[in-house]
This record gives structure tokens, sequence and C-alpha cells, in this order.
């Protein structure tokens, strides 16, 4: 675990999720686009809990719930190697450009290896420019193009 800080001018520590961080949780879901509850927050870690493959990390500055990482590493069959799905990744607005997103993606890069995935993958939104240029100053680039047809309300 990863509990240091980002650098000497702040105290920003990466730690796993836990459940009293569900009302951070479910404010970062809201930035996301995901709007929920505290209580519904909470009901989702409890949920993840039970996925032996997912984490969710956050990033805590002074007690406060900034950001967070989730991921999901599978065995995938068309590359016949386990691989990391980054499922969420947010920062609050007023965090941005501070290195905390960098440092969850490192996180979860870590995680991926020390699991043995031999890649890591996520999807963002079209309408996400910002993000889409993070991600390509990050070393990611496009590789495919996603399609979703909704079963439900979610």
């Amino acid at each position: 675990m990863n509990t240091s800080p980002t650098d000497s001018n702040t105290q920003v520590y990466i730690r796993p999720a836990v459940l009293e961080d569900a009302p951070g949780i479910a404010a970062l879901l809201a930035a996301l686009g995901y709007p929920c509850t505290p209580d519904e927050a909470a009901l989702r870690l409890v949920n993840l809990r039970e996925e032996p493959e997912q984490q969710l990390w956050i990033a805590q500055e002074h007690g406060e719930v900034i950001a967070m990482i989730a991921i999901d590493i599978r065995y995938y069959l068309p590359l016949g190697a386990r691989t990391c799905r980054i499922t969420a990744l947010v920062v609050l607005d007023e965090f941005h450009g501070k290195g905390i997103g960098r440092r969850l993606l490192r996180e979860a890069e870590l995680k991926a290896r020390q699991a043995g995935a031999t890649r890591v993958e996520l999807t963002t939104a079209l309408h996400r420019e910002q993000a889409h240029r993070f991600y390509r100053a990050c070393g990611y680039e496009n590789a495919s193009l996603r399609f979703v047809k909704r079963l439900g309300d979610a």
C-alpha cells in the first residue's frame, strides 16, 4: 500500500477504500456523472468486497476523499493473459493538475503488474476531451471503439 504523500507541499495519501469513505465516493461518482447517495456508495463498496479481482483506491487529503480509481483484473480470452481494466478514475476539479490522477494511474499499473496483467485498459466518454488529453499524456493510446447496449436503468 502506498501511503506516502504525493510531494513535499501536500499531504495526499493513496490507500484502499473503506466503508467510511462512502460519502466521499458518492461525491466522486456524482462528479463522474454517476450520482448516488452515500448509502448507495456504501452498498457498492460492500459489493466490491465480494469481487476479489476488483480494487478501489482513494486519494485523501486532510481526511477528505478527493480522488479514486477502481480496477478490475481478469483473465482475458483474446489475449490469453490477465488484463487490468480501469472502471473509474476521477479527481475532484479543484485538485486537477496536482499529479493525483497520474499517481492513481501508477498505483493501478503497479497492482496490475503484481497480479500478472499484461496491459491496462480503460474507456472514457467521447465528450471528455480533457480526460482524453490526460490519458494520452500518461502513455495511453486509442486502441478500440466501444459499443454499448443498455439492458436496464444502469
